[in-house]
């Protein structure tokens, strides 16, 4: 056995099952069969797991609540996801409660400490925390992650990924042999995708891409990654999200500089009002809604204790192209 605190993903390992198997076990034992819970508490004792417990248990007259994390409610990427899980929800008689990590992987962790001790599971929405905070909170609670990926865990989200590399052939086929990707957060694990999707699309295509920030994932994060494309020289840049690409296009246009004649550019997620812009913003397309409506499906799945869909569910991305894209400078004074 590895040092350390012995946890779940230990005993899941040690006897076989999964590791919702063994949170249920400690968590809300009738809602596993008595061969599973003897073999599972077997295995506990056998590799030293000693549960403990978030907070009390959950008892049969307990309400019935979700709990959705999304970084910032602000962002318009929310709204349709937020919508369309608590439409869910309701359907599956679920209250949603809703509560904004304001970026912040401190003011995430507080609140779902306290928050998760009053509900039955929760949905972390492109959550900040570190793999370690997620799973050891999972110990206590069915956990569900959103754009986001953690082995042993319910996982959805947007193959933006893909949808990245979709972005690069259609600059690289404009005839732009140098890009740049502005990117949000680096403690965001989508950001980390999409950047290494852009480079290796690029690098196959024998075009450059440039990595400039982080920024803010919000409009005056695009008005700082702006002024940094501008010294960069890149013909064309990819967006971590829309709201970086709408403050990098607003601050370009203050500048004088024409899109897409000048630069051309593209965002990420096609929020509301990315379509509104002038020039209307090229961008990366995926379910939103969807996301939201399977995330409540799959955490409910782990409560009920039986087998929902596979781990990770990826949904597929597309490319939508508008007026903020267009063919590379005649004349750019060189690569």
């Amino acid at each position: 056995m590895r040092q350390g605190r012995v946890t779940i993903y230990d005993v899941a390992r040690h006897c076989g099952v999964a590791a919702s198997t063994v949170s249920r076990t400690f968590a809300d034992p009738a809602r596993v069969n008595v061969a599973t819970r003897e073999r599972v508490r077997a295995a506990a004792r056998e590799v030293g797991y000693e549960p403990r417990p978030l907070a009390r248990v959950e008892s049969p007259g307990r309400s019935r609540t979700l709990m959705l994390v999304v970084t910032d409610i602000a962002n318009p990427y929310y709204a349709p996801l937020i919508k369309a899980a608590q439409a869910r929800a309701i359907e599956r008689n679920f209250t949603l409660a809703l509560t904004d990590s304001d970026e912040s992987p401190e003011v995430e962790a507080r609140n779902l400490r306290q928050l998760l001790a009053a509900a039955s599971g929760g949905i972390l929405a492109t959550s900040r925390l570190s793999d370690d905070a997620v799973r050891q909170l999972a110990q206590h609670r069915a956990l569900v992650m959103v754009n986001r990926d953690i082995d042993g865990l319910p996982s959805l989200f947007v193959d933006t990924a893909a949808g990245m590399r979709k972005a690069v052939r259609h600059l690289a086929a404009l005839g732009h042999r140098r890009i740049a990707y502005l990117s949000g957060p680096r403690s965001s694990w989508v950001n980390s995708q999409r950047w290494r999707a852009a480079q290796e699309e690029a690098s196959s295509l024998g075009i450059r891409a440039g990595f400039l920030g982080p920024f803010a994932p919000n409009q005056q994060g695009g008005h700082e990654a702006a002024d940094a494309l501008i010294l960069d020289g890149a013909t064309a840049a990819i967006a971590y999200n829309d709201l970086i690409a709408l403050g990098t296009l607003q601050r370009l246009h203050v500048a004088g500089i024409r899109l897409p004649d000048e630069i051309s550019l593209i965002g990420c997620d096609d929020i509301f009002g990315a379509d509104l812009a002038v020039p209307a913003l090229t961008t990366i397309a995926g379910p939103t809604a969807t996301l939201g409506r399977c995330a409540v499906d799959t955490v409910c799945e782990e409560l009920s204790g039986r087998d929902g869909p596979q781990a990770v569910q990826r949904f597929d991305a597309h490319l939508v192209v508008r007026g903020s894209t267009g063919p590379a400078p005649v004349t750019t004074g060189g690569n």
